[in-house]
């Protein structure tokens, strides 16, 4: 089983839509694919069109025992389910703190699942927390969106300081454009510096497209609802790329 997790430090770079997506091209490959939505804000759960409802809330899974598995629900997409978030989950870092081995709780939670899941995929929420430092330790692969601006080589950075800090497993790190508008010239530079200069940028690029916006209308992935769209190729071209072997 390999644990994929969407993370960014900041917000609004289309951590959701990636999650969603990938998620979904890997069931269409016939992996046994889950996608556990970490973020309160539960994006992912609305676009899946499940009740952003956790039983007990996140406090039942991390502190009561009550199992992952009690948890899934089935998505519209065969080979695809879901692990709901709600607001509870505002809470996580108050309750992992409360754990025996706080930074692994996560991982630990998941490895229950390895005989039913052949991907799983993490929608993490944008922050450096508690939660991150879990999902750092429970991920094989973090994959990092990034809009093409001044600050991106500086978040990049961040978030590689931090993994190479966070000690234990380190999972690889691949991020790649997202948002991206080559009509601005200084996208257009970004992509430029970065792509050249940076061993941990994808070669895929996923440019801002009204598409992936009729994700919220259709509550669907795009290749699901718009298969020979430009967006559904980015994506399956980024899922090619970076698909754990």
């Amino acid at each position: 089983m390999k644990v994929l997790a969407m993370y960014n430090i900041k917000g609004g770079v289309g951590k959701t839509t990636t999650a969603v997506n990938l998620a979904y091209l890997a069931a269409r490959e016939g992996q046994r694919t889950l996608l556990w939505d970490l973020d309160p804000q539960a994006a992912a759960t609305f676009l899946f069109r499940v009740r952003p409802r956790v039983k007990g809330g996140s406090r039942a899974l991390l502190t009561r025992g009550r199992p992952l598995a009690a948890a899934l629900k089935e998505t519209d997409f065969e080979g695809l389910d879901l692990l709901p978030a709600d607001f509870s989950y505002r809470n996580m870092d108050l309750e992992l703190d409360d754990t025996k081995k706080r930074t692994r709780k996560l991982g630990q939670l998941i490895s229950t699942l390895s005989g039913d899941y052949d991907m799983v995929f993490l929608d993490c929420p944008p922050s450096i927390s508690l939660v991150s430092e879990n999902v750092m330790r429970a991920s094989d692969l973090l994959v990092v969106p990034l809009i093409p601006a001044t600050l991106s080589l500086r978040t990049l950075d961040q978030l590689t300081g931090f993994v190479a800090d966070a000690g234990g497993n380190q999972p690889q790190v691949k991020a790649f454009f997202s948002m991206a508008d080559r009509r601005k010239r200084l996208h257009r530079q970004v992509i430029a510096t970065l792509s050249a200069d940076h061993p941990h940028v994808a070669r895929t690029i996923v440019p801002a497209l009204s598409i992936i916006e009729q994700m919220a209308e259709r509550r669907a992935p795009v290749p699901a609802f718009a298969p020979r769209s430009r967006a559904a190729i980015c994506y399956e071209q980024l899922w090619a790329e970076i698909r754990p072997t």
